[in-house]
C-alpha cells in the first residue's frame, strides 16, 4: 500500500433490497462518488455497513462490488468481525482472496473475554494473511475491549499497523500513540473532534459521516496536514452537526436517510433496526443543506 494508510476512509453504507438481497449497482455508483470527491481509501463492512447484520453471503456480495469499483483508485479496507476466532481468520483469507488492500479488524463477543483471548483473536487475524491490519476498538459496543496494554502488545505485530478508535476519549489515543513509540498509526472515529486527533498525530480518520460529505471531510483533512489550524476548526465546528446527529440515530439509519437525500437510495437498515422516520428527514436536510451536500 504506497505510503501507507492516510486521509478520508469512509465507512461505507451496505444498500439492501426489500429482498434482502445486496444492491451491487448502487454500492458501486456510491463508491464511484466518494472516490471522486477525493477520499483515501474505502472501508466495506465497518459499525455503519451494519457488518453485525449481514450474512456471510452478503458481506461476500459487499467486498466483491467494492473491490471493483474501487478499481484500485484507493485502498479497500474490509471489515472482519466475529465471536470465534478461526472464522474472523477465515474471514480475512477469503477478503484478501478477493483483492482488498488491507483488514479492519473488530472482536464481536457474547460472553466475556480475556485479555489473552482478545489477543489472540486479533493475532490469528493478522496472522492469517499477508496485509496490513487495521484494530478496531469501540468501547461502546464491545463487550470485550482492547485495553492499552493489550493495542502495545499488538502493535509489535508485524502486520499489525493502525489503529481504530471510536471511543471519545482523545487523551487515550495520546497514550496509545505514547505506548507504541510510532509502530502503529492511529485513525479517528466519528465520535472525535479530529482536528484534535490530527494535532496529536493521528493519521485521519475512519467514520462514517465521511459518507455523505465526503468532499467537506477531505478538505478538512487537508487543512490539518497544511497545519491551518483555525481554518480547521471553523470547518470542524460546521461539520460537528452531522456527528450530533450521527450519534442521535441509528447509525446506519443516518447515514442512509442522509445518502437518500443525496440521490442514493441505500434502503432501510436490515431488521430489526429502524429506519428515520418522515419526521425526522427535514433535520437531515437542514443539516446537509448548510453544509453544501444537498
Amino acid at each position: 500500500m504506497p505510503n501507507g494508510l492516510h486521509g478520508v476512509i469512509p465507512y461505507i453504507a451496505t444498500p439492501i433490497r426489500e429482498d434482502g438481497t445486496v444492491d451491487r449497482d448502487m454500492l458501486a455508483r456510491l463508491c464511484d462518488h466518494l472516490v471522486g470527491k477525493g477520499v483515501h481509501g474505502l472501508c466495506p463492512l465497518g459499525s455503519t455497513g451494519e457488518f453485525a447484520y449481514l450474512t456471510r453471503e452478503q458481506k461476500r456480495d459487499v467486498i466483491e462490488t467494492v473491490v471493483q469499483a474501487a478499481a484500485g483508485r484507493v485502498p479497500v479496507i474490509a471489515g472482519v468481525a466475529s465471536t470465534a476466532t478461526m472464522d474472523a481468520a477465515d474471514q480475512a483469507r477469503d477478503w484478501a482472496a478477493l483483492g482488498v488492500d488491507g483488514i479492519l479488524a473488530v472482536m464481536e463477543a457474547y460472553f466475556p473475554v480475556p485479555e489473552a483471548g482478545v489477543v489472540d483473536y486479533f493475532t490469528a487475524v493478522a496472522d492469517a494473511t499477508d496485509l496490513p491490519v487495521t484494530i478496531y476498538t469501540n468501547p461502546n459496543f464491545q463487550r470485550s475491549d482492547l485495553t492499552l496494554s493489550a493495542i502495545e502488545t499488538l502493535s509489535h505485530h508485524p502486520r499489525i499497523a493502525y489503529l481504530k478508535d471510536a471511543s471519545t476519549n482523545t487523551g487515550r489515543l495520546l497514550s496509545v500513540l505514547n505506548r507504541t513509540e510510532g509502530r502503529i498509526g492511529v485513525f479517528a472515529a466519528s465520535s472525535h473532534i479530529t482536528v484534535a486527533v490530527m494535532m496529536i498525530g493521528g493519521l485521519g480518520w475512519m467514520a462514517g459521516p465521511s459518507c455523505i460529505v465526503p468532499a467537506q471531510s477531505v478538505e478538512l483533512y487537508r487543512l490539518c496536514q497544511a497545519k491551518e489550524w483555525d481554518a480547521a476548526m471553523e470547518l470542524q465546528r460546521q461539520l460537528w452537526s452531522v456527528n450530533e446527529a450521527f450519534a442521535k440515530y441509528n447509525l446506519a439509519a443516518a447515514i442512509k436517510a442522509g445518502l437518500k437525500l443525496q440521490g442514493f437510495d441505500c434502503g432501510l437498515p436490515v431488521a430489526p433496526q429502524a429506519g428515520l422516520g418522515a419526521e425526522q428527514m427535514p433535520e437531515f436536510r437542514s443539516i446537509l443543506s448548510r453544509l453544501g451536500a444537498v
